[in-house]
C-alpha cells in the first residue's frame, strides 16, 4: 500500500482516496511575476512524481495546478517595467511550459488562473462576510482566524499566543517564515494607482492572495479533495490560511493529505537576488548537461529532504545516470543466456516498495541500477528482453529517465 508522509500530522500515513481509484489533487502553481527557477522545478517534479506514479498504480488522477497573477508583487512588477500584468504572466507561462515540456513534467491540460475565478473568489467572500468570519475595514475585507475553530492546525500553531488586540495584515504575502499573529485580508479595495481592479458584487477591487488559491480549488475541484502540494515554505501561513477560508465556506473538511517538499539550495545556501545565486534550467543545460540530467538530479534525493545543487554533485548524478541509461541499453539487447518468464517482475516489485514508502524515487532508481549491474555481470539471472523491456517502460512512466 502507497503511503505517503502527511504534513498534518507530521506522519507516514497510508494513502486512501475519498472515491474509489479517483484521486483530486491541488499543487500550488508558478507566480507568474516571475520565472521558475530550479528549485521550484524540484518542487513541481516531487508532484510530477505523484501523479505519474498514482497513474502507474490504476488510479485516476483530476489535478489542478494554478498561476497566480494579480497578486501584490505581479502589480508591483508591472509598474516597475511599465507593462501590464497580463504581459508578464504570459512571459512566464510561455517559460513555464517550455521548461516543463523539457524536464517531462506532465501538466494539465487547463490551467485556471487568479484573473479568471474573481467571479468564485467574491462568492466566497460574501459567504464569509454572511457569516460573520469575514468583514469590512476601510475598504478591504479581512478574515479573522479567531472565528474558525481550528486555525492553524496544519503548521500546530499555538492560538494561545493569540494577540487580545486587533491586528490586520493587508499585503498578500509576507517575507520569510513567520507568522502573522491576526486577521488576514481576502480583498483589497481599489485605491489609486491601483492598476488591477474589477467591477464586482462587492464593489471596486481584486480579490487578495489569500483567496485566490481556495476560488481556484473550489472552482475546479470542489470543495473536497485528497491532496493538497506545495513547497515547505507554504507550511507558514499560507496552506492553512487555504484550509480556514475553504472550511469556513464550504463546511466541510478540505484534504485529507498535505505534502511538502523541502528547498533546494546551490552551493549550499538558498537562491536568491542578492547572493546571485538564482538558476534558471537553461543555466544548467549551458554546463553541458540535458533536461534529463537536471530531471534526475531533482529527483534523486528525497523531496523531504533539502538538496544542494552544485556542480560536482550535479556531475555525479549525470554519470550515474549515463551509466544506467547505457546498461539498459545493452540489456535490451537481445543476447544468450536468458531467464525464463517472470525474472523481470522482481524489479517492479522492487520500484513500487520503495515508491509506495512516500515516493522514494530516488532510492527505487539506485536499486534499479544495481539489480540491472547484477544482470549484466552475470550475478542475477538475465530476463527475457521484452519482458524486460515492458518492465522498464512501466518504471519509466513515472521515473522519465531511463530512455
Amino acid at each position: 500500500m502507497l503511503k505517503l508522509y502527511n504534513s498534518m500530522g507530521r506522519s507516514l500515513q497510508p494513502f486512501q482516496p475519498r472515491e474509489d481509484r479517483r484521486v483530486k489533487i491541488f499543487t500550488c502553481g508558478p507566480s507568474t511575476y516571475r520565472r521558475p527557477h530550479v528549485g521550484n522545478y524540484r518542487t513541481f517534479l516531487y508532484e510530477d512524481i505523484l501523479v505519474r506514479y498514482l497513474e502507474h498504480l490504476g488510479y485516476q488522477v483530476q489535478r489542478v495546478i494554478n498561476f497566480t497573477d494579480i497578486e501584490d508583487k505581479m502589480l508591483a512588477e508591472a509598474v516597475k517595467l511599465g507593462t501590464r500584468p497580463h504581459q508578464i504572466a504570459r512571459d512566464v507561462a510561455d517559460h513555464f511550459f517550455r521548461e516543463s515540456s523539457e524536464l517531462s513534467i506532465e501538466l494539465p491540460t487547463e490551467i485556471p488562473r487568479a484573473s479568471t475565478s474573481v467571479d468564485q473568489a467574491v462568492k466566497i467572500i460574501q459567504d464569509l462576510l454572511d457569516k460573520g468570519i469575514a468583514y469590512w475595514h476601510e475598504g478591504n475585507v479581512f478574515f479573522d482566524p479567531l472565528k474558525y475553530e481550528g486555525f492553524g492546525r496544519l503548521f500546530g500553531l499555538d492560538m494561545t499566543r493569540w494577540p487580545k488586540n486587533k491586528v490586520r495584515f493587508k499585503k498578500d504575502t509576507y517575507r520569510g517564515r513567520r507568522w502573522n499573529r491576526g486577521d488576514f485580508i481576502l480583498w483589497h479595495g481599489h485605491e489609486d494607482g491601483d492598476i488591477g481592479a474589477w467591477h464586482t458584487e462587492i464593489g471596486y477591487g481584486r480579490p487578495s492572495w489569500n483567496i485566490q488559491d481556495p476560488a481556484m480549488v473550489t472552482e475546479h475541484l470542489g470543495p473536497e479533495i485528497d491532496i493538497n502540494c506545495g513547497g515547505i515554505d507554504n507550511i507558514y501561513r499560507h496552506h492553512d490560511y487555504n484550509i480556514a477560508v475553504i472550511e469556513s465556506f464550504s463546511g466541510k473538511r478540505y484534504a485529507n493529505f498535505y505534502l511538502h517538499g523541502e528547498h533546494l539550495l546551490v552551493g549550499g545556501t538558498t537562491m536568491s537576488k542578492s547572493r546571485g545565486n538564482i538558476l534558471y534550467p537553461e543555466d544548467v543545460y549551458a554546463w553541458g548537461y540535458g533536461p534529463h540530467h537536471l530531471r534526475y538530479f531533482l529527483i534523486s534525493t528525497h523531496y523531504r529532504k533539502k538538496l544542494n545543487l552544485t556542480r560536482e554533485s550535479l556531475d555525479r548524478r549525470a554519470r550515474q545516470l549515463d551509466e544506467l541509461r547505457a546498461r539498459i541499453a545493452r540489456l535490451l539487447k537481445p543476447g544468450p543466456g536468458e531467464a525464463p518468464a517472470g525474472q523481470a517482475a522482481a524489479l517492479q516489485q522492487a520500484f513500487e516498495a520503495r515508491m509506495n514508502d512516500d515516493l522514494s524515487i530516488g532510492a527505487a532508481l539506485e536499486d534499479l541500477d544495481r539489480a540491472l549491474r547484477a544482470m549484466e555481470t552475470g550475478k542475477a539471472p538475465r530476463p527475457e528482453v521484452n519482458e524486460l523491456r515492458t518492465v522498464l517502460e512501466g518504471i519509466n512512466s513515472v521515473a522519465r529517465v531511463l530512455f
